[in-house]
């Protein structure tokens, strides 16, 4: 009976074998095309991409913002067509380079929520390397990314699967990669392209003085804008949002000052908010070229004292007055000078104080302070910061930030980055604002007439005390707020609640606000700045390309023994009885 139905069986399979092969195959191709085990999204986070701007026609940054590949960290042997992922703590430039020279599809770089765990090596470390990843334009797109548990089980899990390359059995790495989860990193956005028409926009207000039409005017200037390799994570804490904050403090008690009429003086006093500070002070350039060039009568073109620029003044126990010009004795910039050293000599022994005399080098692509915008244009000025040099990395860093706690009494644990001291910010404000109220009212030379009549000395003078102190609150609430948005020059349009804010801080205390803008020449731009800087990126959990090839393989091999048994189903039916039929025993 079973010989019969081997029989039958065979013929049929024989007879009908273009439909049952099309049946064996359809099967596992259904089988596969409805696994239950697709693609799914692990996790959906937001980048910040790297700058990518043009400046005096050199283009700087990553000029790519498309990501549609694998993900490995860059202790995989191969990179080439792979986004690589770094964390802060193990990034290096030399990491970085290995990853652009393998022709990697993209770099992400995951930055911790809590910037005061890492420690102060490897935050000065990053701020160092931040001028050279933007010194030359980077073909593939790079990204910075907070780290949260999802992010950092992806990045486990990848460098598990990249450090696995590397091991010395070929079948170890075959079955490794055939097992293990891979992430296709995914952007959302579309290409970066060009922004047309962008404007940049700066704020500047007055106070008036008594006295005469030929006044004497003091400026003051302070660029709000910040830097840093990413715009979307570039908050300026202390360069420049401290400036800003002294800027408008001294701008409120003056403007209490000049409200009285025993104390309105004799000098005009010019603030200016410039925009574009951190793209060689583009705001500031027009600003000179609106009121020196355009106009017939203006404060700058008439009988200017000194132009005073404030920038980095939130931290340090050094004051430096940086000059492009060592003042001439009698002066009122050789004034301001004597003031400040008497200041701090009287009344804050412990800081450092000290002038820094450097040229103005036409060559360099960018300048050192603001202060040498007014200097091109022979105007006395100089800039007062608590940095020695302007090559300082705190300048142009995503690690200056408010982490300080910001009750007044100092409380709270700083990152090991650039940070604002409310204390020293306070102190600076207070001792600025002294040294520049000696100038304006002359007070060191009568105070020197009262001691030679017996009547006081110069350790007396002390002007903002009790009702007109520096303000710690309005400093504080400044700051806060400068620092809860990210300030990049690229994100600050006309329409910003950054310059709106700002000027309603100027009208509180100053006379006939005003914004300046600045758009770039389209036939020769001297700036372009480009779109696409903030996204949102897709992390698909997938299966490597090995497995695809092992799974095609195996499929292959199951057709293939399914065809044999159909070919030779007689035989192996006979096989098969021949193995299961009972032995019979011989006696």
């Amino acid at each position: 009976m079973f010989e019969e139905a081997s029989e039958v069986f065979d013929n049929m399979f024989k007879s009908s074998f273009p439909l049952t092969l099309t049946f064996i195959v359809f099967l596992p191709a259904v089988l596969i095309l409805v696994s239950p085990l697709p693609a799914e999204a692990a996790h959906e986070f937001t980048v910040y991409r790297m700058q990518q701007y043009d400046l005096q026609g050199q283009n700087y940054g990553s000029r790519n913002a498309i990501l549609n590949t694998e993900a490995r960290t860059v202790e995989a042997e191969v990179l080439s067509r792979r986004c690589v992922m770094m964390r802060l703590a193990d990034f290096s430039y030399e990491k970085y380079q290995k990853a652009l020279r393998q022709s990697a599809g993209a770099v992400v770089i995951i930055l911790p929520k809590n910037m005061s765990t890492m420690p102060q090596d490897i935050v000065q470390q990053f701020m160092e390397l931040e001028p050279e990843l933007l010194a030359t334009e980077t073909i593939v797109p790079v990204y910075f990314a907070m780290e949260d548990d999802e992010l950092l089980s992806i990045y486990t899990q990848t460098q598990v699967s990249s450090s696995s390359q590397g091991s010395s059995s070929a079948a170890e790495v075959l079955l490794h990669s055939a097992t293990a989860n891979g992430f296709q990193m995914v952007t959302s956005g579309a290409q970066s392209k060009a922004v047309s028409d962008w404007t940049i926009t700066s704020l500047e207000g007055r106070l008036a003085g008594v006295g005469g039409e030929d006044l004497p005017t003091i400026v003051v200037v302070a660029h709000y804008d910040s830097f840093g390799v990413a715009p979307w994570l570039s908050y300026g804490a202390d360069s420049n949002g401290s400036g800003v904050a002294v800027l408008l403090e001294l701008a409120r008690l003056f403007s209490r000052l000049y409200s009285h009429k025993r104390t309105h003086a004799g000098y005009n006093l010019l603030f200016f908010l410039s925009g574009g500070g951190k793209f060689n002070y583009q705001g500031t350039k027009r600003w000179l070229e609106d009121n020196l060039d355009h106009t017939e009568s203006s404060l700058l073109q008439d009988n200017v004292a000194f132009v005073l620029c404030l920038d980095t003044l939130g931290n340090g126990d050094s004051l430096h007055l940086h000059v492009s010009k060592p003042p001439k004795d009698g002066s009122p910039q050789h004034a301001l000078l004597k003031e400040l050293q008497t200041v701090v000599s009287e009344q804050y022994p412990d800081v450092k104080f000290s002038m820094v005399h450097k040229k103005i080098n036409l060559a360099d692509d960018t300048l050192a302070w603001e202060h040498e915008r007014f200097g091109i244009r022979r105007l006395p000025a100089f800039t007062l910061s608590h940095l020695e040099s302007h090559r300082s990395a705190a300048r142009n860093s995503i690690m200056d930030m408010r982490s300080v706690s910001s009750s007044l009494d100092g409380a709270g644990e700083a990152t090991a980055g650039p940070h604002v001291d409310l204390k020293k910010l306070s102190r600076n404000t207070k001792l600025i604002a002294e040294a520049l109220a000696r100038v304006i009212y002359n007070l060191t030379e009568k105070v020197s007439l009262q001691k030679e009549r017996g009547a006081g000395t110069n350790g007396d003078l002390e002007i903002f005390t009790e009702q007109m102190q520096v303000q710690e609150e309005q400093l504080a609430s400044l700051v806060d707020w400068l620092t809860t948005q990210p300030r990049a020059a690229q994100l600050v349009d006309k329409d910003s609640t950054v310059v709106s804010t700002l000027e309603y801080y100027l009208g509180r205390y100053l006379k006939d606000v005003k914004r300046h803008f600045v758009k770039a020449d389209k036939r020769d731009p001297e700036f372009v700045f480009y779109d696409q800087l903030k996204q949102t990126m897709n992390a698909y959990r997938v299966k490597p390309a090995i497995f695809d090839l092992l799974l095609a393989l195996c499929i292959a091999a199951y057709l293939g023994v399914i065809y044999l048994a159909v070919q030779h189903f007689g035989a192996l039916y006979a096989i098969l009885r021949r193995v299961t039929a009972p032995r019979v025993k011989q006696h």
